[in-house]
């Protein structure tokens, strides 16, 4: 909603500036967008002109050489190529030292040999309107030398309002009046819409119908006028118009637009004499049926939508936009202005299932008062009399369902004091309170406030008006408090708390955490190498990029790697945790799916390079199992990996499957070249991505005294098949060495076909074996360390490897 300050103040006696003012809006809710300036700068400079003398160019046909009275004491002489300038035209001058919309600033110049003191101006050089094939003319009876601002608005600020849903009311220069009032003090003068609407039910020459019923229009009014001169509207309103943002037309469209701009409220003129059988129907549209709007497009239309249709068919879209048949054009004479109540939702419907917004739309669709049709009407017949010559014929239909019954709202001086925090008098609300046009009336313990009807829809309770109190008051003056806790109190789930230590555990390793996108490209499986996958289409994507909800988060991980890399980062650590979204499988509830992942990645150097170590080792499939394994041992979660994995983007020989009890969580390993590539990284990527949701938080950690007695660490080289897994051979010895064993872990491996074998390998393990009330003797750790040979033998078919 763009507000020009010359506007404001008509009905708003304002004593700031329009920066000052939108810092005060902005602190009672409603959010000032930017300030604009609108028209010219410099204003001393633009002056009113009196053309003495006007005569060709020797050296160019188009050009003219005008002698202009601007009021000094010897005329100027201007070159102008305004095809409509002649002698004895009053007119606009822009003089040196003028800046112009654009930010030129005006100098003296030469055009073809001969000095120009100036321009000669039209009404697009001073965004008054678009036209510009001809100079603007001014009326003879200002005289030369008298500040053009005087005669013209051709300057002003523009509050440009980001108006939220729930305040239609704001879409209107008088409701953001009303607001102005309320927030600074000013005086709001009275509404410009008071008038004698004659006898109401009758509408001589023209029949209306209302087959729509009151649920999809609750009100329509309409006049006739006579006698309509259709020409040009006066600069002030177009300059307006201009200010708003809306091309000025002919003055009968100007002044629908206008009354628009000031109540809220969207008219339509129809051509009286073009409306066929002298009869208009509202009704809901026929399936398939089709109309040609004023933008000269042809609209298919759905039976939700509503249409004003004469004897030919459909003439509108009621609530949207009106048709090509019934405008008013330079030979309208008679006119019919209508002004009417449509259901919001259902208007928000049609604009959105026709992909037309329009000016109108965006007002209905948020649900305007039923009483703001008397306004707009009010306002138009003053114009279309002064305006437009025209004549209004007796009488004002009104069809409609009678207005709701008012509604009264009881305020509690101690429900104030309760939720602000802070007492305010009485008598403060109530002024408050009626300077945005609520009723009030004393009551024993506070106020009965009668909400107006165009605040009904957002005022429906005893904390909306406290709401408003507060924001009229100054939310900045507010004291801060705590909230009343009474016995509420907040804890984390289980969930919660190892979701949070595994996050905080990557961060303590030196992983940066990333936010990506919850949506993805169609083409993100195809790079994964996942072809077929299914997804979560989205029915109305913000892009084509955006178009599936991810199955995963190693492709948002790719993404920022890859941006990173392109900007020469190549040592990188990420982790991301969020939710993903899968289709249900099941297909019996439809709904997606929404576990909570946790995944890092790495790639380039494991540590920044030193004196000592200029070459450090690069990320592998072993650095991304150490992340994980960290992380998952902090958090006290038993894990274990399983060779092999089914997720094709990774490396086929450097991956395995994360496994929490027996179920599978998660993978490890190294991304497939072909895919890291595809994100344009050449060094190799590690990464692991787990499902939180499929793990059981475990419980209180036991508590464990350190012994006092030392342990006793022994050296074993078992060989064993290359099938084996370490994690499986540790687990055996874990078992067998229990309970004295305190540890175990695999510290070489070794391979020698000659001297192990054929598919053979030497695992070497490092043991320390302790007790928590004796040092342990030789025969005690010997007789543990034969139980754990003896069950490497028979489990795995392991043997200790000879010494040679």
């Amino acid at each position: 909603m763009r507000v020009p300050m010359e506007w404001l103040r008509e009905y708003c006696e304002l004593h700031m500036d329009a920066h000052t003012l939108a810092q005060r809006l902005a602190l009672t809710g409603t959010e000032v967008e930017r300030v604009e300036h609108h028209g010219v700068s410099e204003l001393e400079h633009f002056v009113v002109g009196h053309v003495l003398e006007r005569r060709k160019h020797p050296d160019a046909d188009r050009l003219s050489v005008c002698m202009v009275d601007t009021g000094g004491s010897t005329p100027a002489q201007i070159i102008c190529g305004a095809p409509n300038v002649a002698a004895g035209q009053t007119v606009g001058v822009a003089r040196p030292g003028a800046v112009m919309p654009d930010g030129t600033r005006l100098q003296k110049a030469k055009l073809r040999g001969i000095v120009s003191q100036g321009m000669i101006l039209s009404e697009r050089e001073l965004q008054i309107s678009d036209e510009h094939t001809g100079i603007m003319v001014l009326d003879q009876a200002h005289a030369p030398g008298t500040p053009l601002a005087d005669v013209a608005p051709i300057a002003t600020e523009v509050l440009v309002l980001e108006i939220t849903p729930n305040r239609p009311d704001c879409l209107s220069i008088y409701g953001v009046a009303r607001e102005v009032a309320a927030a600074t003090g000013a005086q709001l003068r009275p509404a410009p819409w008071e008038y004698d609407p004659g006898s109401f039910g009758v509408l001589d020459g023209i029949t209306i119908v209302n087959q729509a019923g009151d649920e999809l229009c609750p009100r329509f009014t309409a006049r006739i006028f006579d006698g309509v001169r259709v020409g040009p509207s006066p600069l002030w309103l177009k300059a307006r118009l201009m200010a708003c943002g809306q091309r000025p037309i002919s003055n009968v469209v100007d002044i629908t637009n206008y009354v628009m701009l000031l109540t809220g409220q969207p008219m339509h003129a129809f051509d009286r004499e073009r409306i066929a059988g002298g009869r208009l129907t509202v009704r809901t549209a026929h399936d398939g049926e089709r109309i040609q709007t004023l933008d000269g497009q042809q609209r298919t239309l759905s039976e939700r939508a509503v249409v004003i249709e004469d004897g030919d068919g459909p003439t509108s879209i009621a609530g949207v936009m009106g048709g090509g048949r019934s405008e008013v054009s330079d030979q309208t004479t008679s006119i019919l202005s209508e002004a009417a109540t449509w259901n919001g939702p259902n208007i928000h419907a049609t604009s959105q299932a026709l992909g037309l917004r329009s000016e109108a739309s965006t007002r209905f669709e948020k649900g305007l008062a039923r009483e703001q049709t008397l306004w707009a009407q009010a306002v138009a017949t003053r114009l279309f009399q002064d305006l437009c010559g025209a004549t209004v014929r007796p009488g004002t239909l009104d069809l409609g369902a009678p207005p709701p019954p008012p509604v009264t709202i009881h305020l509690r001086d101690a429900r104030i004091e309760r939720l602000l925090g802070m007492s305010v008098p009485r008598a403060r609300c109530r002024e408050l309170l009626q300077t945005i046009s609520f009723g009030t009336a004393d009551a024993a313990d506070g106020l009965d406030v009668t909400v107006p009807d165009f605040r009904r829809a957002d005022v429906t309770r005893e904390a909306d008006l406290i709401e408003e109190v507060s924001r009229l008051a100054g939310l900045e003056s507010l004291p801060a408090t705590l909230p009343a806790r009474r016995t509420a109190f907040g804890r984390l789930t289980a969930p919660q708390r190892l979701r949070r230590r595994l996050e905080d555990g990557l961060a303590a390793h030196g992983l940066h955490e990333i936010v990506g996108w919850s949506f993805q490209a169609p083409d993100v499986s195809a790079r994964l190498l996942l072809d077929g996958e299914p997804a979560v289409e989205l029915a109305n994507p913000m892009s084509s990029e955006q178009a599936r909800m991810r199955t995963g988060l190693i492709a948002s991980l790719l993404d920022v790697a890859a941006r990173n890399h392109a900007r020469g980062a190549t040592r990188l650590a990420l982790f991301e945790s969020g939710a993903v979204y899968l289709p249900d499988s099941s297909g019996v509830s439809g709904v997606a799916r929404e576990p909570h992942h946790l995944a890092a990645l790495v790639c380039g150097a494991v540590r920044a390079p030193t004196w000592r170590e200029q070459h450090p080792p690069q990320a592998d499939f072993f650095a991304a199992k150490g992340l994980l394994g960290a992380v998952l041992a902090s958090a006290g979660v038993p894990w274990q990996l399983m060779a092999g994995s089914e997720h094709p983007f990774l490396h086929p020989g450097r991956r395995a499957t994360v496994q929490v009890g027996a179920a599978g969580v998660g993978w490890v390993g190294e991304i497939h070249p072909r895919v890291a590539s595809g994100w344009g990284l050449s060094e190799t990527v590690a990464a692991f991505e787990i499902d939180l949701s499929a793990i059981e938080p475990p419980g209180p950690h036991a508590f464990a005294d350190l012994t006092s007695f030392p342990a006793v660490h022994e050296d074993l080289a078992i060989v064993v098949g290359e099938h084996v897994p370490a994690s499986e051979l540790l687990a055996v010895i874990d078992s067998a060495g229990a309970p004295l064993l305190r540890s175990s872990e695999v510290f070489d491996v070794f391979r020698d076909e000659q001297r192990l074998g054929a598919d053979l390998k030497s695992v070497a393990v490092r043991l320390s074996f302790a007790a928590g009330d004796r040092t342990l003797t030789d025969e005690e750790v010997a007789r543990q360390r034969q139980l754990i040979i003896a069950a490497v033998d028979g489990q795995l078919g392991g043997r200790i490897r000879d010494a040679q």
